[in-house]
């Protein structure tokens, strides 16, 4: 049995659960504060709830640090992001209790942002990251959240579309430099990332079967995967490998510069990319080309997803963008429908009923059983 009781100016509770006395402060000078935060311990404890105290006192400072340590403890390659994710929220919700984070502080950090001059995919990477947040408080013993605020993403965000044609791919090839020119083809062909191309060693590439083999935990999603290579993109390699061992013997990396690794080539792709004319592209533009390849090569998806690295059917359909030269291919294709079935109507125009048989049979090979209803 809990009871009320005065200490100062403020009213405190004393309950029990399992045998253990806890006493907690009101905050409030009120007796009917006191009361009614006394029926709600009671009515945790009565349902077998451990009393939501730390939910009440935790604040977006903590669930941040849960946030950043989930981070670190998995070793996730994009600790860096969520770290600035941190920083961009802690400037509306520092020292904010977690309870406090509503629809008003939410809209009040989407407008500051939205004044900063912040695009509407950096705001929604934000607000996920603020969703991971109470997810993981949610989630902890004992939870340091009691309840799940609605964070709606905005709508309106730009998907990027670019990609690469052949002929991009080749003058791109043209103007970079050789150690640049291996990255380009294999992410063509592959839709491997840009780490995890950087990040390959010669043990993984397979050039008797060609393939290159990805080992579990050096991708983005943890798991490990082998992409074929095509006879162009497996002699650029053996080429590639063969200047490597006579002028840097030692050197494990597939993409290196002077026997170095390399960390990112922006200077070269952005200099490269002018001289093509194709400035403003994207090295991840290849990896969008490559799942669209696969696709038009007739590679069923789930394959072309595995060998991607994509997870969701939604992520594969962003990629699988249509081409002007996929619309010029199309607008042919109805241009010819409409070119014959125009050729039909003259020929049922010009022939006699007698004829008409003859005409429909010739311009529609189809059984005409096909739709006969069946007894």
């Amino acid at each position: 049995m809990g009871r009320v009781y005065k200490r100062g100016r403020v009213w405190w509770v004393q309950y029990y659960r399992r045998g253990q006395l806890f006493r907690e402060s009101s905050g409030s000078a009120l007796k009917s504060a006191a009361s009614t935060l006394l029926k709600r311990r009671e009515g945790d404890v009565a349902n077998g709830r451990a009393p939501a105290v730390q939910a009440e006192r935790t604040t977006f400072d903590d669930l941040a640090a849960l946030y950043v340590q989930d981070y670190r403890l998995n070793e996730r390659k994009s600790l860096d992001t969520a770290e600035a994710h941190v920083v961009n929220l802690k400037k509306t919700l520092r020292g904010c209790l977690a309870s406090d984070i509503g629809t008003e502080r939410i809209h009040e950090h989407i407008t500051r942002r939205r004044a900063d001059g912040r695009a509407t995919a950096t705001i929604n990477r934000e607000l996920t990251a603020l969703k991971r947040m109470f997810s993981l408080g949610a989630r902890a013993n004992p939870p340091l959240v009691s309840n799940l605020p609605h964070i709606p993403l905005l709508k309106g965000e730009k998907v990027r579309q670019g990609f690469f044609e052949e002929e991009d791919y080749r003058a791109i090839l043209t103007v970079v430099p050789e150690h640049v020119q291996v990255a380009v083809a294999i992410g063509f062909w592959t839709g491997l990332r840009q780490g995890e191309i950087l990040g390959l060693r010669w043990e993984q590439v397979d050039l008797e079967r060609g393939v290159i083999r990805l080992e579990p935990g050096t991708t983005k999603n943890r798991e490990g995967r082998e992409a074929p290579l095509i006879p162009e993109v497996l002699e650029r390699l053996r080429r590639w490998r063969h200047e490597t061992r006579a002028r840097h013997p030692t050197c494990p990396w597939v993409c290196h510069f002077r026997g170095k690794p390399i960390t990112h080539f922006r200077r070269a792709w952005t200099v490269g990319t002018t001289r093509a004319g194709l400035a403003g592209k994207l090295f991840h533009d290849l990896r969008r080309s490559a799942v669209r390849n696969m696709v038009q090569a007739g590679i069923p998806e789930v394959v072309a997803m595995r060998i991607s690295g994509h997870k969701t059917r939604s992520v594969f359909d962003r990629y699988a963008i249509v081409s002007s030269r996929d619309l010029e291919l199309a607008r042919t294709k109805l241009t010819e429908l409409a070119r014959d079935r125009a050729t039909v109507r003259e020929l049922l125009a010009t022939n006699t009923p007698a004829d008409s048989s003859t005409v429909a049979s010739t311009v529609d090979p189809e059984p005409a059983d096909r739709y006969t209803a069946t007894p």
